[in-house]
Protein backbone atom coordinates (compact mmCIF):
# COMPACT_ATOMS: atom_id res chain seq x y z
CA UNK A 1 0.00 0.00 0.00
CA UNK A 2 2.95 2.04 0.85
CA UNK A 3 3.68 2.06 -3.49
CA UNK A 4 0.14 2.65 -4.52
CA UNK A 5 -0.09 5.43 -2.27
CA UNK A 6 2.74 7.24 -3.32
CA UNK A 7 1.47 8.04 -6.69
CA UNK A 8 -1.75 9.61 -5.08
CA UNK A 9 -0.12 11.72 -3.26
CA UNK A 10 1.31 13.72 -5.98
CA UNK A 11 -2.02 13.67 -7.49
CA UNK A 12 -3.15 15.54 -4.57
CA UNK A 13 -0.73 17.56 -4.69
CA UNK A 14 -1.14 18.66 -8.34
CA UNK A 15 -4.55 19.84 -7.34
CA UNK A 16 -3.99 21.16 -4.48
CA UNK A 17 -1.13 23.53 -6.26
CA UNK A 18 -3.90 24.62 -8.52
CA UNK A 19 -5.69 26.44 -6.07
CA UNK A 20 -2.60 27.90 -4.88
CA UNK A 21 -1.63 29.17 -8.46
CA UNK A 22 -5.35 30.60 -9.16
CA UNK A 23 -4.89 32.56 -5.98
CA UNK A 24 -1.92 33.70 -7.04
CA UNK A 25 -2.97 34.75 -10.42
CA UNK A 26 -5.73 36.91 -9.18
CA UNK A 27 -3.06 38.46 -6.90
CA UNK A 28 -0.79 39.34 -9.88
CA UNK A 29 -3.86 40.44 -11.87
CA UNK A 30 -4.97 42.85 -9.03
CA UNK A 31 -1.48 44.15 -8.23
CA UNK A 32 -1.27 44.96 -12.35
CA UNK A 33 -4.64 46.41 -12.42
CA UNK A 34 -3.82 49.00 -9.28
CA UNK A 35 -0.67 49.54 -10.83
CA UNK A 36 -2.35 51.17 -14.27
CA UNK A 37 -4.98 52.62 -11.92
CA UNK A 38 -2.05 54.26 -10.43
CA UNK A 39 -0.15 55.00 -13.72
CA UNK A 40 -3.19 56.40 -15.12
CA UNK A 41 -3.83 58.69 -11.89
CA UNK A 42 -0.51 60.02 -11.76
CA UNK A 43 -0.39 60.68 -15.66
CA UNK A 44 -3.39 62.62 -15.31
CA UNK A 45 -1.86 65.10 -12.48
CA UNK A 46 0.96 65.29 -14.65
CA UNK A 47 -0.80 66.41 -17.32
CA UNK A 48 -3.11 68.99 -15.61
CA UNK A 49 -0.09 70.60 -14.15
CA UNK A 50 1.93 70.90 -17.20
CA UNK A 51 -1.05 72.24 -18.71
CA UNK A 52 -0.65 75.33 -16.69
CA UNK A 53 2.56 75.67 -17.74
CA UNK A 54 4.73 76.78 -21.45
CA UNK A 55 8.00 75.63 -22.15
CA UNK A 56 9.25 78.15 -24.13
CA UNK A 57 12.74 77.93 -26.77
CA UNK A 58 15.25 77.93 -23.94
CA UNK A 59 13.85 74.81 -21.93
CA UNK A 60 12.44 77.48 -19.61
CA UNK A 61 9.15 76.93 -18.20
CA UNK A 62 7.03 79.80 -18.07
CA UNK A 63 2.90 80.20 -16.54
CA UNK A 64 0.50 80.79 -18.42
CA UNK A 65 -2.12 82.12 -16.52
CA UNK A 66 -3.36 85.45 -16.95
CA UNK A 67 -2.15 87.17 -13.90
CA UNK A 68 1.56 88.51 -14.51
CA UNK A 69 4.13 87.76 -12.06
CA UNK A 70 3.84 89.97 -8.76
CA UNK A 71 5.69 92.25 -9.21
CA UNK A 72 5.91 96.07 -7.36
CA UNK A 73 3.69 98.79 -8.03
CA UNK A 74 5.67 101.81 -9.37
CA UNK A 75 4.57 105.75 -7.31
CA UNK A 76 4.03 108.84 -8.54
CA UNK A 77 3.73 111.92 -5.87
CA UNK A 78 2.19 114.33 -6.93
CA UNK A 79 2.61 118.05 -5.98
CA UNK A 80 0.95 119.06 -2.79
CA UNK A 81 -2.40 120.93 -2.96
CA UNK A 82 -4.43 123.19 -0.92
CA UNK A 83 -8.18 123.44 -1.46
CA UNK A 84 -10.94 125.25 -0.02
CA UNK A 85 -13.51 123.12 1.10
CA UNK A 86 -16.99 123.21 0.41
CA UNK A 87 -18.47 124.42 3.71
CA UNK A 88 -21.25 127.15 4.30
CA UNK A 89 -18.61 130.43 5.04
CA UNK A 90 -15.72 128.55 2.62
CA UNK A 91 -13.30 129.06 5.66
CA UNK A 92 -11.94 125.50 5.81
CA UNK A 93 -9.38 124.24 3.63
CA UNK A 94 -7.27 121.37 3.09
CA UNK A 95 -3.44 120.76 2.45
CA UNK A 96 -2.77 117.23 0.87
CA UNK A 97 -0.27 114.96 -0.85
CA UNK A 98 -1.25 112.62 -3.04
CA UNK A 99 0.96 109.78 -4.31
CA UNK A 100 -1.01 107.40 -7.08
CA UNK A 101 0.18 103.76 -7.16
CA UNK A 102 0.39 103.02 -10.50
CA UNK A 103 0.42 99.10 -11.84
CA UNK A 104 3.90 100.13 -13.93
CA UNK A 105 6.58 103.06 -15.00
CA UNK A 106 4.96 103.04 -18.54
CA UNK A 107 1.21 104.44 -16.64
CA UNK A 108 3.47 107.04 -14.64
CA UNK A 109 4.84 108.43 -17.98
CA UNK A 110 1.29 108.33 -19.34
CA UNK A 111 -0.08 110.05 -16.28
CA UNK A 112 2.66 113.11 -16.56
CA UNK A 113 1.48 114.45 -20.00
CA UNK A 114 -2.22 114.45 -18.96
CA UNK A 115 -1.38 116.25 -15.39
CA UNK A 116 -2.65 119.42 -15.72
CA UNK A 117 -6.14 117.89 -16.40
CA UNK A 118 -5.56 115.18 -13.58
CA UNK A 119 -5.03 117.42 -11.49
CA UNK A 120 -8.04 120.15 -12.10
CA UNK A 121 -10.38 116.79 -12.19
CA UNK A 122 -8.35 116.10 -8.55
CA UNK A 123 -9.20 120.02 -7.23
CA UNK A 124 -12.40 119.77 -8.10
CA UNK A 125 -13.24 116.59 -6.74
CA UNK A 126 -12.11 117.62 -2.88
CA UNK A 127 -13.46 120.96 -3.24
CA UNK A 128 -16.91 119.39 -3.79
CA UNK A 129 -16.43 118.22 0.08
CA UNK A 130 -16.86 119.40 3.21
CA UNK A 131 -14.67 118.91 6.27
CA UNK A 132 -17.07 116.51 8.17
CA UNK A 133 -17.60 114.43 4.84
CA UNK A 134 -13.45 114.09 4.27
CA UNK A 135 -12.53 113.71 8.05
CA UNK A 136 -13.87 109.92 8.41
CA UNK A 137 -12.58 106.86 6.75
CA UNK A 138 -15.50 106.63 4.90
CA UNK A 139 -15.17 110.27 3.27
CA UNK A 140 -11.22 109.48 2.51
CA UNK A 141 -12.18 106.31 1.22
CA UNK A 142 -14.99 107.75 -1.28
CA UNK A 143 -12.71 110.10 -2.26
CA UNK A 144 -9.76 107.81 -3.00
CA UNK A 145 -12.27 106.02 -5.39
CA UNK A 146 -13.28 109.14 -6.83
CA UNK A 147 -10.08 110.37 -8.12
CA UNK A 148 -9.58 106.88 -8.78
CA UNK A 149 -12.49 107.36 -11.43
CA UNK A 150 -11.22 111.27 -12.04
CA UNK A 151 -8.23 109.74 -13.50
CA UNK A 152 -9.83 106.66 -15.88
CA UNK A 153 -12.24 109.47 -17.24
CA UNK A 154 -9.29 111.42 -18.20
CA UNK A 155 -7.14 108.75 -19.73
CA UNK A 156 -9.98 106.50 -21.28
CA UNK A 157 -9.08 103.73 -18.38
CA UNK A 158 -12.09 101.42 -17.87
CA UNK A 159 -13.14 103.00 -14.46
CA UNK A 160 -13.19 101.08 -11.23
CA UNK A 161 -16.80 101.09 -10.17
CA UNK A 162 -19.87 100.78 -12.04
CA UNK A 163 -20.52 104.54 -12.18
CA UNK A 164 -17.77 106.40 -11.09
CA UNK A 165 -17.66 109.36 -12.93
CA UNK A 166 -15.01 112.54 -13.62
CA UNK A 167 -15.66 115.92 -12.65
CA UNK A 168 -16.67 116.40 -16.14
CA UNK A 169 -19.94 113.72 -15.34
CA UNK A 170 -19.46 111.69 -18.20
CA UNK A 171 -18.30 108.29 -17.82
CA UNK A 172 -15.41 106.46 -20.71
CA UNK A 173 -15.45 102.88 -20.68
CA UNK A 174 -15.62 102.21 -24.49
CA UNK A 175 -11.97 101.19 -23.85
CA UNK A 176 -11.10 97.62 -23.18
CA UNK A 177 -7.71 98.64 -21.25
CA UNK A 178 -8.50 98.17 -17.41
CA UNK A 179 -7.02 101.03 -15.16
CA UNK A 180 -3.65 100.75 -14.56
CA UNK A 181 -4.28 102.82 -11.21
CA UNK A 182 -3.81 100.53 -8.54
CA UNK A 183 -4.52 103.34 -5.42
CA UNK A 184 -4.58 106.76 -4.63
CA UNK A 185 -2.34 107.36 -1.40
CA UNK A 186 -2.60 110.06 0.80
CA UNK A 187 1.08 111.15 2.13
CA UNK A 188 -0.13 114.15 4.14
CA UNK A 189 -3.73 115.54 5.06
CA UNK A 190 -4.42 118.41 7.14
CA UNK A 191 -7.72 120.39 7.02
CA UNK A 192 -8.17 123.57 9.19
Amino acid sequence: MSAAAAPANPAADATAAKPKSKKLLFIIVGVVVLALLAAGAALFVLKKNTADHEEDEDGVVAEQNSHDPKTPPTFLPLDSMVVNLADPGGNRFIQTSITLQLKDAQTGEDLKVYMPTIRNGILIQISQRTADEILTIQGKEKLATDIMGEIATVMGYETAQPGAEGAAGKKKRNKAAANPVQGVLFSSFIVQ
